[in-house]
């Protein structure tokens, strides 16, 4: 533990430094309210905790796990970007079960940016280095927690050609006639995002169910 205490003591110390009490009251509302900020631009926070794990290695999985933990357990939102930035950045240690810590994130201290920062960073690369645990994705679909729906639904938007678009498919219908704000926009972004690279696919299936006008406007909005 003394070194995850001593990595969390020094990125206490570096954001410490680049404390702006008029910017984190900003942040804070923009967030609804829902987290306490430092205030540190998000350009500093992502050099300043680049800076560290180059200067302060985490040895093995268990103490990149441990580290992260901690950090998401900490009050402000900072420290959970800290945490996303940190598990990334030592992917090639991930094993299997790795995402249990990235769903402990998923759904603890859950709101838009933490979420999808996790699936850019962290879900994104885990199937893609694990596909035999795709089925994992299956599970968060099926589940009552909106930000595991929505992590199902989002999580393959940097696949491109390489999305699978049967799953994309069955995942988008099974939560199609969701009232939740975040799972509609999840599917028009995914949507949005997969006609780049397919959109004669995209307009037929828009064409052919029901979704609701949001996701079906985010859907389109980039195809006339």
């Amino acid at each position: 533990m003394d070194l995850v205490n001593n990595f969390i003591e020094n990125l206490q110390v570096l954001f410490g430094e680049k404390r702006n009490p008029e910017q984190a009251i900003k942040n804070k509302a923009y967030m609804k309210n829902h987290f306490d900020f430092i205030g540190i631009w998000t350009a500093d926070r992502r050099e300043l905790t680049k800076l560290l794990l180059r200067s302060n290695p985490l040895p093995d999985l268990e103490t990149v796990n441990k580290t992260v933990l901690l950090l998401w357990q900490m009050d402000e939102r900072e420290y959970h970007y800290a945490g996303i930035q940190t598990l990334a950045y030592y992917h090639k240690l991930w094993q299997q079960n790795t995402i249990e810590l990235i769903e402990y994130c998923l759904v603890n201290h859950s709101w838009w940016d933490s979420v999808d920062g996790l699936n850019s960073d962290c879900v994104s690369k885990y199937f893609d280095k694990f596909p035999a645990s795709i089925q994992i994705a299956g599970r968060w679909n099926e589940s009552d927690n909106i930000w595991l729906q929505r992590s199902s639904i989002i999580f393959q938007k940097a696949y491109k050609e390489k999305t699978n678009r049967e799953l994309l498919a069955k995942h988008i219908l099974q939560v199609a006639d969701s009232k939740e704000f975040f799972v509609r926009k999840a599917i028009g972004w995914a949507l949005r995002e997969y006609a780049k690279v397919n959109s004669g696919w995209v307009l037929e299936f828009v064409g052919n169910h029901a979704l609701s006008p949001l996701s079906k406007r985010e859907a389109l909005k980039h195809l006339g």
